[in-house]
């Protein structure tokens, strides 16, 4: 019999009252459908099917996933899917890896101005990117890139950041040629953190005075005008971390580190450790006490509260791609580089790809777990044991 390793789930699942009963009904209506959906991922509340072997007539269950995005368990076939097609994307040159954060002040807005923020967020970054590059003094190139957002910090603190992930190099201002930066070294890395910083906080200042903020609570105080300028004016004058992560070995580590980046969700079920007396222990990497993994250990209530921190805005896209790897370009732009560049076009038929994977995900799935040797066969439809989200504590009427 397999051991059931704790999942953030079973946390919801456990905890659930207790969450609502102390605050949970503040919840925004995606936080709210995320609960549910990771609180009830195959489980009876989401139906499912029954299977048996033709072999030894073994029976198995299986219940249905949510495939929310922020689930823990139901990221592995979009990652493969979005990984396939951008494998046909890889150029022949080293990649480079640029991080961006907020300042804790700033990021913090983000608690109830999630969508503004995370907005002005992708917009200052890709603007100073694309134009420290095309600037004659560093590169003096038209850059591609790809960033994707994350929210969190190891101990699940709000901590809004984007990671890029950027070819080492750029077109021509005439389009005539591939220009590439130097072997070790992109763009510098306080001058990026500036401009950075001009932008977001322009962009910050705009949105408030067009009314795009909204502050209440214990930010309240933020919607006065001197405060909020303040604010602004106290932030202007810290640095911006920007970190430039020494440049990958080549396309197959950018995948690679793709695989690991991209999809991932606020915690993984395998960094969590214990749920023991309404707590909840759990891994975490300590980069400023010299990248010291260690324990952390808190309230249930209050890991519920963090998860739901980083659940997105709807429809917010957390994955975006710019300069010559923007969607509207990137067909034209990638031929164009490769032929600069003097390479084979990858080609990577993603229809082929995804037929194998899951061939060999159906010939796993449907062997007898019991018998190792007959097939398991649908047999059963089960229905939902309940709509989602019909707990009474999650009546938001």
């Amino acid at each position: 019999m397999i051991e059931h390793r704790l999942e953030v789930a079973d946390v919801f699942r456990k905890h659930e009252r207790d969450f609502f009963a102390q605050g949970g009904p503040g919840l925004g209506p995606q936080q709210r459908k995320a609960f549910v959906a990771i609180r009830d991922c195959r489980t009876a509340a989401l139906g499912g099917h029954v299977d048996r072997c033709d072999a030894c007539g073994h029976r198995v269950i299986s219940y249905n996933s949510c495939r929310n995005r922020h689930c823990p368990k139901c990221q592995a076939a979009s990652r493969a899917k979005w990984l396939a097609e951008r494998e046909a994307e890889l150029l022949p040159t080293a990649y480079f890896h640029v991080v961006f954060t907020l300042p804790q002040k700033i990021g913090g807005l983000a608690f109830q101005n999630a969508r503004e923020i995370y907005r002005i967020l992708f917009q200052s970054v890709s603007e100073t990117l694309l134009t420290i590059a095309a600037d004659p003094k560093h590169l003096g190139a038209a850059i591609g890139f790809l960033a994707v957002l994350h929210t969190w910090g190891q101990n699940l603190h709000l901590h809004p950041h984007l990671h890029c992930v950027v070819p080492g190099g750029g077109l021509s201002p005439d389009g005539a040629r591939w220009s590439s930066c130097r072997k070790s070294f992109f763009l510098p890395v306080r001058v990026l953190s500036r401009l950075f910083r001009k932008k977001f906080l322009i962009y910050l200042k705009k949105a408030f005075r067009e009314g795009r903020l909204r502050f209440y609570g214990e930010m309240a105080g933020l919607a006065q005008p001197g405060a909020f300028e303040a604010l602004c004016c106290e932030a202007g004058k810290i640095e911006w971390v920007v970190y430039a992560k020494p440049p990958f070995g080549g396309p197959a580590q950018v995948l690679k580190y793709l695989a690991r980046y991209t999809h991932r969700v606020a915690i993984s079920n395998r960094r969590l450790l214990s749920m023991e007396d309404g707590r909840v222990t759990f891994e975490w990497k300590d980069y400023a006490g010299g990248n010291q993994t260690k324990s952390m250990t808190l309230d249930a209530v209050e890991f519920i509260r963090r998860f739901l921190l980083h659940v997105l805005p709807g429809g917010f896209v957390r994955i975006r791609h710019f300069g010559f790897l923007a969607n509207r370009v990137r067909g034209e732009k990638l031929a164009l580089c490769r032929t600069l560049l003097d390479a084979t076009p990858v080609v990577t038929d993603t229809t082929v790809i995804a037929d194998r994977d899951g061939k060999a995900e159906e010939r796993e799935r449907t062997r007898c777990p019991a018998c190792k040797i007959g097939k398991m066969i649908s047999i059963e439809i089960v229905q939902p044991a309940r709509p989602a989200g019909m707990s009474p504590w999650l009546d938001s009427s």
